[in-house]
């Protein structure tokens, strides 16, 4: 006997982008945690530490936001953020056993408010416990705003290597909420466009103009600059996740990915002291010389003219150790699987695949990189 028959996957995803959103009894988070007038869940939160000390009267807000027919199943949990938060097992432990000890089923929620490596830990435990928790995510950073939040992969670091363990697991909602933004660091609040800027070089050649004219204007933190780039590149990725036809990455394009390679090595060397915002800059601040280097691309300098007003540094004394960093190509292949496919530029919002990479050409474009280049 022989059977084959399609798996159709019915799922909506959600993504609502807004201002104060803990406001009391918020109909936004009622809709959230119990979708499409569901039965209220058994609902725990999760509070990147971060953002605990930034907001200390965050619990409370977030108790007053809730419905009155749900009430969390214990006060929130106060859990590490940063990427070194996806490196400790522990921690990982630790968000599993308080959704054991809360007795939570399929139909309960976990609700994550925090940066996107406090989220991914969250995301993975919610979705391997029980094959699947609900989940609901709240990011609090620029990066997980424009980019991470808005997808389906929960993922943490095993082996020196990003996002080892991990899961395509959609959120029931995703809720940016722009307030948050105001506390952040400015390495932090520069970090995530980086991530708009990628997915405009390869999808939006207006958008990438958009943010180029704006780039003082978002360093300099402006929300009126800033708020509608983040909107953009929040709005792309989830387009892409959701109506580009490959949700779970099974084709051997992976778009979204341009500039990751090198940037997921340039972590892993540095101990993760590099942030992967700042990470992703570099990355594609090389792979759009290595575009020009082989003539596909008539010039990077206006994609590193503006990743540099962003408040970029592209470089960093790692980008020496090129052999290291090319050691990226063969992990970026193993870890989507099939033959190496890595996307680079024929013109600004335009990307293509390619199977073969150049060596000599990608060593120059990194050398083109270090601080004496």
């Amino acid at each position: 006997m022989q059977l084959d028959a399609p798996v159709a996957f019915d799922f909506t995803l959600r993504l609502r982008c807004t201002r104060d959103a803990l406001t009391p009894r918020s109909p936004l988070l009622a809709a959230a945690l119990a979708p499409d007038g569901d039965t209220p869940p058994k609902t725990i939160a999760f509070i990147d530490d971060g953002v605990h000390r930034a907001h200390p009267g965050l619990p409370d807000r977030l108790a007053a936001a809730l419905p009155e027919d749900i009430t969390l199943s214990r006060p929130p949990i106060i859990t590490p953020g940063g990427e070194q938060a996806k490196n400790d097992p522990a921690i990982l432990d630790v968000a599993l056993r308080h959704i054991h000890d809360a007795g939570l089923c399929r139909r309960s929620c976990v609700l994550a408010i925090g940066g996107g490596a406090a989220l991914d830990v969250v995301g993975f435990a919610a979705a391997t416990a029980h094959r699947g928790v609900r989940l609901v995510r709240m990011p609090t950073t620029t990066l997980a705003q424009a980019d991470s939040g808005v997808g389906v992969k929960n993922g943490v670091n095993r082996f020196n290597k990003k996002n080892y363990l991990g899961v395509f697991a959609p959120p029931t909602a995703v809720i940016n909420d722009e307030s948050f933004l105001t506390t952040l660091t400015d390495a932090d609040w520069t970090s995530g466009f980086s991530e708009a800027v990628k997915v405009a070089l390869v999808k939006d050649s207006a958008f990438f103009n958009e943010i180029n004219e704006n780039a003082d204007a978002i360093r300099a933190r402006d929300l009126d600059a800033a708020t509608p780039v983040i909107r953009r590149s929040a709005q792309l990725h989830f387009e892409h996740i959701a109506l580009g036809g490959d949700p779970f990455e099974l084709s051997a394009a992976r778009p979204l990915d341009f500039g990751h390679w090198s940037a997921h090595k340039l972590e892993q060397m540095t101990g993760y002291e590099l942030s992967h915002g700042h990470a992703v800059a570099i990355g594609v601040a090389i792979d759009a010389i290595y575009s020009e280097k082989t003539g596909a691309l008539e010039s990077a300098e206006p994609i590193l003219d503006c990743l540099r007003r962003l408040g970029f540094t592209l470089t960093h004394p790692a980008l020496a150790d090129a052999d290291t960093i090319l050691e990226g190509l063969e992990e970026f292949r193993e870890h989507l699987g099939g033959r190496l496919t890595v996307s680079m530029l024929r013109a600004i919002g335009e990307g293509f695949d390619i199977h073969e990479i150049d060596e000599n050409a990608m060593r120059e474009a990194i050398t083109a990189l270090m601080p004496d280049a």
